[in-house]
């Protein structure tokens, strides 16, 4: 018998079917029953290959269950149903309500006595009937009560503390099994065989052998371990048995059960197991190696057992004597176990645990200080960029091509979870601008996880990067999971331990990821500290995103998508990406900001007649400013009104505070905020403010706050400003006023054109729309307002630089990025003279390919090109624009054509068809453009479909037929899928080109070849008869045959009168389709061109060709040169006839 086989195969289903925590259960199963040393138990928990780790269990439990067969029975056992335990008096809600419940009897010695012995096995287990306590019988088992166990394994079991279950449909396959094997007589030679088998490897086995299979390397262990198993098997098999075996208490029936209770004698010599080696404790497996012969092992948090009691449950039946039994078989529990298992598994924790827990959780629950609207939350990638650089850029989505993510983060967690392998550490990354909603999200998630939304996490943490990243500062891992706020919890040994034994059950969030520089390093560095070992913040990082520390957690990033982050995101699971308000979203935020104020009404008519502010409510931190504004406004009593500019709003926002501070207070503060800036941080000590007073009155006007965390141990107190656009307003303000910045370097600062020595990086991104309104706007309601007149009478000088800098410009020079922020600055100046320079050089054909358009970007555009009082054509293709941001762009009367993305433009005219827009839609339509179209992706064909459909649908519900401009005018079409889209998704576009009856230019040509074949050239060829206005077929690299030529041939006469270039090129033509080409080659009369080079004729078909040449005067070049042609032979053709071409 292959005992090790047989074993293999169950591990094997097992792993390849059970979630994670139930193969780490089964684990730290093993390893409770001592089968398992620590040392080998956690290098089993990081072993990546399934097959592997499937023979060092299966090796482990056999050479174990030599010796000790019956500990191979519960191993079997916790195999065959690795669930989740239950506590005694957890009801069965699946069931029928009764419970059959086993209790282990006494059982003396082994399993060897109870084969030498005459009592029955079935005494050794009690059967007990707790639902008809008068009809109480206790009725004694056989050990094997579980039908799943192999023959061979037909023991007793260990004793167990617990109570335990049984599946009635499995008793009742057992009574029928063992009655069956009664009569064949298979059951008892099994046992007989097992005996003989076990005395024969006991007389084999040495002690010393186990301390000698130490220092031998895994791999030759396991191979000659099976070599032994085998012969082993193969001994046995030569053993006879009896072929009677004697009536005796064994053979009884079932139904002959006594009625009372028996016990074993204590019959035949007791056998030892193996002895433990020394430097092994707790392991009796010759296969588990020392932690000597083990190479770097992990953290030593991660080499404890983990407790998997309160996690797993074991799957019950309800049964009855004499009853029906009722299975249930769930893979999952329903919430109430759900609940249940979270109520036993919290109150096995330790009492410190337990408080941390619940204080960490009241953090989470912590009311939020604004109010709650979700933001969008959508699915997102990474691709190459554009420029030389090998970073990969955030790939810019089509509106109608977004993937929002139902059920927010929390399900993204969920489901990542149930995913993911295990110890394998899940890292999932958030990216969108400053202010967009990232840290909305995280809080969310946090109290999703306080609520118990999220089950699959014990604990969750909270770690802002820009707080830890100080260079000689030193952290441990225990300095990150502590637990957040101004006073932190103190966490101690226990705890840390208990929450490291399990990194599997803890989130870690890491917030303002890209303030860190180098995010590269971390995929490169060395990192992998231990837990305990202080290091500095870049190393515990490199730990954790190398999947080297805290190996199985879960990693959520937060980040702005900027800088060479996305070298690190490129390894993240899942990438999702946070695009802000939009403007109902907007409306609704500034509704719940004032509920239950007399001014909510007023404040959302002021926030409408502001476009350019409800426009830049997409990002929720402005949406937040603008109301803070507002409410200021409305207090005062006076006749409100919003500023048009972002400068306007903060200044506004300032005025009372600079108002009250002290002196050279808001310079002082503006400075810090530069100089931070400059080195990539946002937060900032007590000691570094100029002086105590002026700390003081930045906290009491909520300039600054303190930071969400506070590492313990800390020196002094950290704090941060309010928000990221705040420190970028102060840091503008300390150039607009600052002696220490010289005039000519000022214009670097507005990062409008590039330089090639010492770079301005632009960290800041809202510095130079803020320079430019705080230098051009008046200085009495501005700078002045600030700092007073006084004060701000320096900046006149710089006014007249960034002026002769801003008028040296040349607009239509500038790549599109750059374009929209000169817009965005002219816009923030509110100067005349330089707004009106910079419109009227913006040049005829605007394109944003590849640019985003956020909501403020599509509203400055649109009062630029009103501003210039001409005609532009836009190309919006591939900017993410929003519909309403579209619409208004389209329906400006100086914008006469444009192009967009073909999904969002149908979408667009059916909103306004919805709407009842007429006007609008008609020119939504006579507008767009999709000269020439290119076809990509197979999405592609798809959006050119719907767009002939929509055409389609409009003639049938009108009654005059009338054409799409886009349609109707099509010129040039290329299709350029490959091979592998190629021929899938070419007889979409077959099917819609008659509707193309302006079309000229066909390319079916790609490098990668499209492969359209034979099947291909019959579709095309059947749209010939509509195509009358086609001039150039390029039919190059398609694999067309003989065939798909001469269904050409046939077809070709009908673009006689049109068609002038017809290429062939690389294609399968052999001798029968040049000679269908030169058949029809004279009706041609309008061709001009043909390109036949690089086929399979030969100077047969050649020949024919430059015969029928011959008569086609009009033709002025025909091009053949293949390498199956003789050289001699084309060189004659070509002295012949010169317009043949051997190039």
């Amino acid at each position: 018998m292959n005992h090790f086989q047989t074993i293999l195969v169950q591990v094997r289903a097992l792993l390849s079917s059970h979630q994670p925590r139930q193969v780490q259960a089964l684990l730290d199963s093993l390893l409770e029953e001592e089968l398992l040393s620590r040392e080998y138990h956690c290098a089993l928990l990081h072993e990546p290959d399934i097959e592997t780790l499937a023979r060092k269990i299966s090796l482990t439990l056999l050479a174990k269950a030599d010796l000790d067969l019956a500990l191979l029975g519960w191993a079997w056992r916790q195999l065959q149903a690795p669930s989740l335990e239950r506590g005694p008096g957890c009801r069965n809600y699946g069931g029928s309500g009764q419970c059959a419940t086993m209790e282990l009897g006494p059982l003396e010695g082994g399993y060897l006595e109870l084969l030498n012995s005459d009592v029955d096995p079935l005494h050794h287990y009690h059967l007990y009937d707790q639902m008809d306590l008068a009809g109480e019988q206790e009725i004694e088992l056989y050990s094997a009560l579980f039908p799943d166990l192999p023959s061979f394994i037909q023991g007793t079991f260990p004793p167990e503390p617990d109570m335990d279950t049984i599946n009635c449909d499995q008793f009742s396959r057992l009574l029928y099994d063992m009655e069956r094997e009664e009569e064949t007589g298979d059951t008892y030679p099994n046992i007989a065989e097992l005996d003989q088998y076990v005395f024969q490897d006991a007389q084999l086995e040495d002690p010393s052998k186990d301390i000698f299979i130490e220092h031998i390397g895994l791999e030759e262990v396991n191979s000659e371990s099976v070599e032994v198993l085998e012969e082993a098997g193969q001994r046995s098999q030569k053993r006879s048995f009896p072929e009677e075996h004697p009536t005796d208490l064994k053979h009884r029936k079932l139904g002959e059960m006594p009625q009372a209770k028996h016990t074993l004698p204590a019959s035949g010599p007791a056998v030892h197991s193996l002895p433990k080696s020394p430097t092994r404790p707790g392991s009796t497996s010759p296969f588990a190696p020392s932690a000597a012969d083990l190479p770097s092992m992990p953290e030593p948090a991660l080499t404890s057992r983990t407790d998997a009691t309160g996690e797993d449950w074991k799957n019950k039946a309800t049964c009855r004597t004499g009853r029906s039994c009722v299975l249930e078989d769930e893979t999952s529990p329903p919430p109430c176990q759900a609940t249940a298992e979270d109520a036993i598994q919290l109150s096995k924790w330790p009492e410190a645990v337990r408080q941390f827990h619940h204080s960490l959780q009241d953090w989470h629950q912590a009311e939020p200080t604004e109010p709650e609207v979700e933001v969008d939350l959508l699915r997102a990638r990474l691709e190459k960029g554009s420029h030389k650089s090998q970073e990969r850029e955030l790939v810019i989505v089509d509106w109608a091509e977004r993937q929002p993510v139902s059920g927010g983060l929390a399900e993204v967690l969920l489901a990542a979870s149930n995913r993911r392998r295990l110890r394998e550490t899940q890292v999932i990354a958030m990216l969108g601008k400053a202010g967009h909603g990232k840290s909305h999200w995280a809080q969310a998630v946090g109290r999703a996880w306080a609520r118990g939304q999220l089950p699959q996490y014990d604990f969750v943490f909270y770690v802002p990067c820009y707080r830890l990243d100080y260079p000689g500062d030193t952290y441990c891992l225990k300095d990150l999971l502590c637990s957040p706020g101004p006073q932190p919890l103190a966490m101690d040994e226990e705890v840390f331990s208990h929450i490291s034994r399990r990194p599997e059950r803890i989130l870690l969030i890491l917030d303002a990821f890209e303030e860190l520089e180098a995010q590269d390093s971390f995929l490169h560095g060395a990192g992998g500290p231990t837990c305990t070992e202080p290091c500095s913040f870049r190393a515990l990082l490199a730990g954790l995103l190398q999947r080297r520390l805290m190996q199985g957690c879960t990693l959520l990033l937060m980040a702005q998508p900027r800088g060479r982050l996305a070298q690190v995101l490129g390894k993240a699971d899942a990438l999702f990406e946070v695009t802000g308000f939009s403007t109902e979203q907007a409306q609704t935020y500034v509704t719940c900001y004032f509920k239950g104020s007399e001014h909510r009404e007023q404040a959302l008519m002021l926030l409408q007649d502001q476009p350019f502010l409800l426009s830049h409510s997409h990002s929720p931190t402005l949406c937040r400013a603008v109301c803070q504004l507002l409410e200021t406004l409305l207090q005062r009593g006076e006749e409100a009104k919003l500023p048009s500019t972002l400068t306007g709003l903060y200044v506004g926002l300032l005025d009372r505070a600079a108002r009250d501070s002290p002196p050279g207070a808001l310079v002082g503060l503006a400075k810090l905020a530069w100089e931070l800036g400059r080195r990539h941080q946002s937060t900032l000590r007590e000691d570094q403010f100029p002086t105590e007073q002026i700390r003081t009155w930045a906290v009491t006007k909520s300039l600054v706050q303190p930071v969400v965390q506070q590492v313990p141990g800390a020196a002094e107190a950290e704090l941060a400003f309010s928000s990221f656009l705040l420190q970028c307003f102060l840091g503008a303000l300390w150039l607009a006023l600052s002696s220490e910045i010289k005039d000519k370097e000022l214009p670097q600062f507005l990062a409008l054109t590039p330089r090639k020595k010492r770079p301005y990086d632009n960290w800041m991104e809202g510095v130079p729309r803020f320079l430019a309104g705080l230098i051009f706007q008046p200085r009495a309601r501005c700078l002045g307002a600030l700092v007073g007149s006084a004060a701000a009478a320096s900046a006149d000088k710089k006014q007249k630089v960034l002026t002769r800098y801003l008028k040296r410009l040349q607009p239509r020079t500038l790549q599109a990025g750059r374009l929209l922020e000169l817009l965005h600055c002219a816009h923030e100046a509110s100067e005349a003279g330089i707004w009106m320079h910079v419109v009227r050089e913006l040049p005829a054909c605007l394109s944003f390919l590849g640019t985003r358009l956020t909501p403020p970007d599509a509203h400055v555009l649109g009062q630029a090109l009103q501003a210039a009082g001409r005609d532009f054509s836009l190309d919006l293709r591939g900017t993410g624009i929003d519909p309403s941001g579209l619409g208004n762009l389209v329906g400006l009367s100086c914008v006469t054509r444009f192009r967009a993305a073909l999904s969002d433009t149908v979408g667009l005219w059916e909103s306004l068809q919805q709407r009842g827009e007429t006007q609008l839609l008609q020119a939504a339509e006579d507008k767009f453009t999709i000269e020439p179209f290119k076809a990509k992706s197979l999405k592609d064909v798809e959006d050119l479909g719907h767009l002939v459909q929509t055409q389609r649908l409009r003639s049938s519900s009108e009654d005059t037929v009338r054409e799409l401009p886009a349609v109707r005018d099509l010129k040039k079409l290329e299709f350029a899928l490959g091979p592998t889209l190629g021929p899938q998704a070419f007889p979409k576009l077959a099917k819609i080109l008659p509707a193309f009856s302006s079309l000229q230019h066909l390319d079916l040509d790609s490098l990668s070849d499209n492969k359209i074949g034979d099947t291909g050239v019959s579709q095309l060829s059947a749209t010939f008869p509509q195509l009358k206005a086609l001039e150039t077929l390029n039919l190059s690299q398609n694999s067309i045959t003989d065939t798909g030529a001469c269904t050409l041939a046939e077809a070709l006469p009908l673009l006689s009168a049109s068609l002038l270039r017809l290429s062939l090129y690389n294609n399968c033509i052999c001798d029968m389709g040049a000679e269908s080409l030169a058949r029809v080659l004279p009706e041609m009369g309008s061709l001009r061109v043909m390109d036949v080079q690089f086929n399979k004729f030969t100077a047969v078909g050649a020949q024919q060709l430059a015969a029928s040449l011959r008569k086609c005067p009009r033709v002025e070049t025909l091009a053949m040169w293949t390498p199956t042609i003789p050289f001699g032979v084309q060189e004659h053709l070509h002295q012949l006839d010169s317009r043949i071409s051997l190039r």
